[in-house]
């Protein structure tokens, strides 16, 4: 049997960010205890399928998993290696944000098990911060990425670009400034406004507006030559590494490995099947205490949807795909936006920026003529 991950998903945070699709909730009541039980029980609902599986990778995810106490984290890590067997070079890593009380407890995660940190630092800019509407000033970003420093070898900084007001030259020099502080991974994202967040909102009424599109692309370029020059490669269309140090969690993904998810709107694939656990904290909760386990969708995925999955999360990477698993493709290497290496096709340095479109006609082509 394949190597699993497991993603576990913390859904509350202290604020909601204007620009925050994913499945997160801002609360001042939690139950510690409740919530470490609940999640030691969904895992036990697990733990035939994570028996048999050697663990490559966990991941805690969110919402703002650094706001869970360090005894949940280590519950969760004891109770996964009592289960299964972990690889040895088994990563397992925690995202956190920048605020002051987080970072005095960075130690202890280290002491649960947690070997690496994804610090949502966002910018080194005050205005760029109050504008995404984060809790932290530049100063204390930087201050966490020298607290992050003394517990762990391994942390990658996240960062946010192509805010409306942002030039190219403001990005450049902010880039510089976060590769100083970077240690071997970065994880840069152009802003996006997504349906169904402040931002989406403000883009309707005609409050916010997008930043130029060739603006965003020249940054898009920018950002691989000076990522390249340091040697932070890009191995994933927002995601830069120095060889050797690049997230096992998320190559998982993209190469579509099994995992298993856990915890409010936690998505799975695993053993050809898809799940999805409950949304809403309170009704997953009481599910898994009544049930074993949160999950609200269990579908079995055919071998169709098995392939178009893998084209179009495969093709975000440097590594790209199987050839064999895509029927027609020449006008896209006419074109140069896809190229062929040791029977894999992949998005050209032109190609990766138009990646939506071309991983839908690889799909399309397939689904048409497969």
């Amino acid at each position: 049997m394949q190597p699993i991950s497991i993603y576990i998903h913390w859904p509350f945070c202290t604020k909601k960010c204007p620009y925050c699709d994913f499945n997160s909730f801002v609360t001042d009541r939690i139950d510690y205890d409740k919530w470490k039980d609940a999640y030691l029980r969904a895992i036990d609902s697990y733990g035939e399928i994570i028996a048999s599986r050697e663990i490559k990778s966990i991941f805690f995810g969110g919402g703002t998993p650094s706001l869970a106490t360090p005894d949940i984290i280590k519950a969760i890590v004891d109770r996964l290696k009592l289960i299964s067997t972990f690889a040895h070079n088994v990563e397992i890593t925690l995202e956190a944000n920048p605020t002051s009380v987080e970072a005095r407890k960075f130690s202890e995660f280290k002491d649960g098990g947690v070997n690496r940190v994804s610090l949502g630092i966002q910018s080194l800019r005050d205005e760029n911060l109050k504008f995404l509407g984060r809790n932290h000033s530049a100063n204390e970003a930087i201050a966490a990425i020298e607290a992050v420093k003394k517990s762990f070898d391994n942390y990658s900084l996240d960062f946010i670009y192509a805010l409306p007001h942002q030039t190219l030259s403001d990005w450049e020099k902010e880039l510089n400034e976060a590769i100083s502080l970077a240690s071997n991974h970065l994880s840069l994202y152009q802003l996006t406004i997504e349906n169904g967040t402040k931002f989406g909102a403000m883009a309707r009424a005609g409050l916010l507006r997008e930043i130029d599109e060739e603006v965003a692309v020249e940054m898009f370029d920018l950002t691989y030559e000076v990522t390249k020059k340091h040697n932070l490669l890009r191995y994933e269309v927002s995601n830069h590494a120095k060889p050797g140090f690049e997230s096992i969690h998320n190559l998982n993904y993209w190469n579509y490995g099994d995992y298993i998810g856990i915890g409010p709107g936690a998505h799975g694939r695993h053993n050809r099947l898809m799940t999805i656990d409950i949304k809403q904290p309170d009704q997953w909760i009481k599910k898994v205490m009544s049930n074993g386990n949160g999950i609200e969708v269990s579908k079995p995925l055919s071998q169709d949807d098995i392939r178009i999955e893998r084209i179009i999360m495969g093709m975000r990477t440097n590594y790209g795909i199987d050839i064999t698993l895509v029927n027609e493709f020449e006008d896209l290497l006419q074109d140069n936006m896809v190229e062929v290496e040791n029977g894999r096709l992949r998005a050209t340095n032109s190609g990766i920026k138009l990646l939506n479109a071309i991983t839908a006609k690889l799909a399309q082509n397939y689904a048409t003529s497969g």
